[in-house]
């Protein structure tokens, strides 16, 4: 076996030990994150639970939440770093820091322009994202007053997201991942000391959406500055710098964020369906989140910079080994987590959603859109890096032509699926679409020469393969049954996820330990000879 691992496992690269110890950083800070969201979904479970209150809260919430990831987070990371690196690399420090100030001013008053104009345009644009609500003239006025308040929160984390981008290519990875953490604390107060007070509670919670944003813009300005990097604004509109980040922006801004635009469409389909069913697909998405963010988007946070160096160096070899470790350790992680989310949807919904406000049958409804969510895990994590692999070389046209294949797709089995399933025909919907877009830039990729899997894959899909199935098996015999873990109380059934969850993943690692599975094959790969 170990002659086997040695035929198949190059040498290890400076660079790798450098990724694999910058992955486990952000996944370390991400899951700080993840886990107060999950006590954050537990708190607006108890609070909101699944009717109208909660259904409002979510929309006023995805309206801007789905902007960032599209625009700040998502179209603005991918342009911006892949330039602000090679400015790094090829220009003077006067220039790069020239770069900074024009894009932190272009950024802050386009964003800030768009915000006034949702301000004023709120009926609108709730009436575009939620056209059901319109027939409940209550339930859209709260809507409306909802939006205005949260809205803003998209400046603040558009210039946060700026802040984290730069930081990234200073390979200071830990400041921008902690940050998301001051959200969860945020709406975690408001729902555990404020909101309860008060008549109107999810108008409280949309408060405490703003607060967030300006904390944590203000948490990333001191490590700025002591970066020499805080940026002074102007306007720079016609700089070539930032014509450039612009002009990458626009097609970015559906190439990495198509499970983002797959989920606001299904708001407009939702807004139509039973009361909850907002809910339900909300707090599914959340548990989904988890292991995504954790992984799937913290590698590829990790990679964008490496890549952008190593096309601005025409590093060929370098390159395709990156994306290689990026997919092999997202098989690692992300084949298990599908499985495990499957098996324990319903013991995950009763254990964290089932209190207060929110009852046995939204748990189930929970449990339902999570397996269907769940099948599309590896697909949503693989866009991640395989659209990185576009936008570390400044190609985003690619990726867009490929995304708006796959939202029309969407779109189409949005309205076949959603009159047998409902709700769930939308989370299926979701899978299959994310499903074709990860298919169509993993074979670009390989058409192009740019990413060509390196050898040992099959022994790598032989032993996770084989991991999956021990684990599957262990979960499948310790598992209490749906009807235990509903009938028990809130300690019993956080002892039962407990012992299950630990006896599944000791159950995976020690079948790829037994196989020959090592720690130092998680480091990397360079190409073979």
């Amino acid at each position: 076996m170990r002659g086997l691992v040695a035929k198949i496992s190059p040498k290890i690269t400076p660079m790798a030990k450098h990724l694999l110890k910058s992955g486990v950083i952000v996944s370390a800070m991400t899951l700080i994150s993840r886990v107060l969201g999950l006590v954050r979904e537990v708190v607006l479970a108890n609070l909101l639970g699944a009717g109208m209150g909660a259904d409002l809260f979510f929309v006023a919430q995805k309206i801007p939440n789905f902007l960032r990831r599209l625009f700040a987070e998502g179209a603005f990371a991918q342009a911006f770093v892949p330039v602000f690196v090679e400015y790094q690399l090829k220009r003077s420090q006067e220039e790069v820091l020239q770069l900074l100030n024009k894009v932190a001013g272009t950024l802050g008053l386009i964003v800030l322009g768009l915000t006034v104009l949702v301000l004023i345009a709120a009926p609108w644009v709730t009436t575009v994202y939620a056209p059901g609500f319109r027939d409940d003239p209550v339930k859209f006025e709260l809507a409306v007053y909802m939006l205005r308040i949260t809205f803003p929160y998209l400046l603040f984390i558009s210039l946060t997201a700026l802040a984290g981008s730069v930081l990234n290519t200073r390979n200071r990875f830990a400041v921008p991942a902690i940050t998301p953490v001051f959200l969860n604390v945020c709406l975690i107060i408001a729902g555990v000391w404020v909101a309860p007070e008060l008549d109107r509670q999810a108008v409280a919670m949309a408060w405490a959406v703003l607060i967030a944003g300006v904390v944590q813009l203000a948490f990333n300005l001191p490590f700025l500055w002591r970066e020499g990097l805080l940026p002074r604004p102007v306007w720079g509109w016609k700089d070539e710098g930032v014509q450039r980040i612009l002009k990458l922006m626009l097609p970015a801004m559906f190439g990495v964020s198509i499970t983002q635009i797959s989920l606001m469409l299904d708001v407009i389909f939702l807004s139509f369906l039973e009361e909850g069913s907002v809910s339900w697909l909300y707090y599914a998405d959340r548990l989904l989140e988890f292991p995504l963010g954790l992984f799937g988007i913290a590698i590829a946070t990790v990679i964008l910079p490496s890549l952008s160096r190593q096309h601005s160096s025409e590093d060929a070899a370098s390159f395709q080994s990156t994306i290689d470790w990026a997919l092999r350790f997202l098989t690692l992680i992300g084949l298990p987590a599908m499985i495990g989310l499957g098996m324990l949807a319903d013991g995950l919904a009763l254990t964290l959603f089932q209190h207060g406000a929110t009852t046995v049958q939204d748990a189930a409804n929970i449990a339902d859109a999570l397996i269907f969510y769940s099948l599309g895990l590896m697909s949503f994590m693989s866009i991640k890096v395989l659209a990185t692999g576009f936008f570390g070389r400044q190609d985003t046209k690619t990726p867009v032509k490929f995304a708006l294949i796959a939202v029309a797709f969407n779109m189409v089995a949005n309205a076949i699926l959603i009159w047998p399933l409902q709700y769930l025909g939308l989370a299926l919907a979701t899978t299959l679409s994310s499903t074709l877009n990860a298919t169509l830039l993993f074979r670009m990729l390989y058409k192009r020469g740019i990413y060509r899997p390196q050898a040992g894959w099959g022994s790598w899909l032989l032993k996770v393969g084989t991991a999956c199935s021990a684990m599957a098996v262990v979960i499948y015999l310790v598992h209490p049954g749906n009807e235990a873990w509903a009938i028990a109380d809130h300690w019993q059934r956080i002892l039962f996820t407990g012992q299950t969850v630990a006896a599944g993943g000791a159950s995976y690692f020690a079948m790829l330990w037994l196989m020959g599975m090592r720690i130092s094959q998680l480091r990397g790969y360079t190409p073979s000879p």
